[in-house]
């Protein structure tokens, strides 16, 4: 996920003028549905090193000691908030270690949305976990984060306990896993309570976002087949994305995975 987050601002940070023979980059339609092609603004020129938005040379630049993320608190069931042991060990701020240097803020290229939602799920039977990141499309940082762990509907509990010993197991996560996976129905419900209070979805397409995606596996592929396997019609914001690696493609005239 943050691999992803940070190329998506590679792509955005740019602020070169237009290349005359570009056309804006869109949206990659569900092959199923009859969605609108929505325009992502393409980048101007790579990024040396020396400009990785990510680096803080700058002694302005505020400094974070790197700490694992509670993931009761990405779910919104941290229990421990007032133990002051729990919060100096585990980070509760999904931006805090994904801010973006303030001196690079200046090249972001203007966008045609106003928030990336940055989709990146787990599961290959069946939908592990789905997190989604809420980036601005102005100043690229993360404004919020929706994070799920979902429960499997047609499987047994032994193999549940078997893929996720295997999945999860050896991170140390499995244990948060079976305290906090809903099924998938759940998640789709509150997450569409996450986007309304985000003023991002009032029924239909999404308002003023796009997802993006490191491929088109996510939402062409895994989302409509957990659909089908939680008796769950596809919602409709689902039927267009970003897909990253064309983004990338397209203009680099090169495969960067």
């Amino acid at each position: 996920m943050a691999l992803l987050r940070a190329s998506l601002l590679k792509m955005t940070c740019h602020r070169n003028v237009w290349l005359s023979s570009f056309s804006p980059l869109t949206v990659y339609p569900n092959s199923n549905s009859n969605s609108k092609s929505l325009p992502l603004q393409p980048p101007m020129f790579s990024l040396s090193a020396s400009e990785a938005p990510f680096s803080s040379s700058s002694s302005h630049e505020p400094q974070f000691r790197w700490k694992p993320m509670c993931l009761y608190h990405t779910q919104g069931k941290c229990n421990k908030m007032d133990d002051r042991i729990h919060i100096e060990r585990f980070n509760h701020d999904c931006s805090r270690e994904l801010q973006v240097a303030s001196a690079e803020r200046h090249k972001i290229c203007s966008q045609n949305f106003d928030f990336f939602l940055v989709l990146d799920l787990e599961g290959k039977v069946e939908i592990l976990e789905f997190p989604v990141l809420l980036i601005s499309a102005k100043t690229m940082q993360v404004e919020d984060i929706f994070h799920r762990f979902v429960r499997p509907s047609k499987m047994s509990e032994q193999r549940i306990n078997e893929y996720i010993e295997g999945k999860y197991g050896k991170f140390g996560v499995d244990r948060v896993w079976h305290d906090t996976a809903i099924p998938f129905n759940e998640v789709i419900q509150q997450f569409e309570a996450w986007l309304m209070q985000h003023q991002l979805w009032m029924g239909g397409s999404l308002d003023g976002a796009a997802f993006v995606t490191c491929g088109n596996w996510d939402l062409k592929t895994k989302v409509p087949q957990q659909c089908q396997v939680s008796k769950l019609k596809l919602p409709p914001y689902f039927m267009e994305w970003i897909n990253l690696k064309d983004v990338y493609l397209n203009f680099y005239k090169r495969r960067e995975w």
